[in-house]
């Protein structure tokens, strides 16, 4: 079904102001380069100011300080930071668009297990015992929900999540399709003829709130007591975190992150694709770690940005590699001196 929105009820629910039509209708959003008759666009960097006088969007978001070298066609609503209300507007309209309500027959919940009310639960999910659900919680069809699992208020939970025993997933928190919380930890221990023996994991995950985690995304328990991930976190899609491992609050990870067991990460660190960390190591707090780093030592300098593997400062790391690409010219440069100093010895 389509949903049609005038300027007018746009700029109201930004505290904008609107300027051409208020009945302009948008029912899409669109690039401001890629405009269309009932698309919403936004103009916040200035490099796309030029597209502004062509679009064919119907509305376009720009900052209040906008201002034009020539008529503008389409209406515009002013707003205090257009990138910003974008994002608002596109959370208002997928909260408008997915507030699911209900219990599908199809679900099987546990008679101990509680939840809250305007709770949404899919078809073939599955709710064990003693589970704790809040208010406003969405769990798609073919989640797994294990015993004794606290989710609080506003949680989403997409299609396919495991959510072994005993993890807690805190408030306002989103998990996307196929994640899994709370599997074993790998810990084995290397017996003499060979073999390994599994050390039990009895611990669990604990998610803090507004946390994010990715699709296929996985989180170990714990050996004994908690994984911890605390409030703010956003993990990208694609990550492995160990047991007993701590993320600090508002850390980011982007995909293909591998966190071995025991390790900290602290607070506002963000650790780009295919980052590698190895276990029982502490990151300090700002830490920035680029693609493809690998960590054998832990960072102690907060605020530090390192690179490379093994990772080691970013400016030196840069400066390696310009002398990297020179090597080449270093070598004739050898060889010339080598030359001449054979030439002055044979004198």
């Amino acid at each position: 079904m389509k949903v049609e929105f005038t300027a007018a009820q746009i700029a109201a629910l930004l505290g904008g102001k609107v300027e051409g039509d208020p009945e302009a209708k948008v029912w899409g959003v669109a690039r401001i380069e890629d405009g269309a008759s009932g698309m919403l666009s936004f103009l916040a960097n200035p490099k796309y100011i030029p597209y502004i006088y062509n679009t064919l969007s119907s509305v376009v978001l720009v900052n209040d300080d906008f201002e034009p070298s020539e008529p503008v066609k389409t209406t515009m609503i002013r707003v205090k930071n257009a990138y910003e209300a974008f994002a608002q507007l596109l959370a208002t309209y997928q909260e408008y668009t997915s507030n699911k309500v209900g219990i599908s027959e199809n679900a099987y919940i546990s008679p101990d297990a509680e939840y809250g009310d305007n709770c949404y639960i899919g078809d073939f999910a599955f709710v064990g015992e003693r589970v704790r659900i809040g208010k406003n919680v969405k769990i798609y069809p073919q989640c797994y929900i294990g015993d004794d699992v606290v989710i609080d208020d506003n949680t989403v939970i997409y299609a396919g999540v495991k959510l072994y025993a005993m993890t807690h997933i805190g408030k306002n928190c989103i998990i996307h399709a196929g994640a899994v919380l709370g599997a074993d930890g790998f810990g084995f221990v290397p017996q003499p003829d060979g073999t390994y023996k599994k050390i039990p994991q009895i611990g669990n995950v604990l998610v803090g709130d507004n946390v994010e985690i990715g699709a296929n995304t996985t989180i170990d328990r714990s050996t004994m007591e908690s994984t911890k991930i605390h409030d703010g976190v956003k993990l990208d899609n694609l990550i492995q975190i160990a047991h007993n491992v701590e993320v600090g609050e508002n850390t980011a990870m982007a995909a293909q992150v591998g966190i071995s067991g025991s390790t900290h990460v602290g607070k506002n660190c963000i650790i780009a694709g295919q980052v590698g960390i190895s276990g029982h190591l502490s990151i300090a707090d700002r830490t920035t770690i680029g693609p493809q780093a690998g960590l054998t030592k832990g960072v102690r300098e907060p605020g530090k940005s390192i690179i490379g593997s093994p990772a080691y400062d970013y400016v030196k790391f840069m400066k390696d590699v310009v002398r990297q690409r020179n090597i080449d010219k270093l070598e004739e440069k050898v060889a010339e001196l080598e030359k001449k100093l054979e030439e002055l010895l044979s004198k």
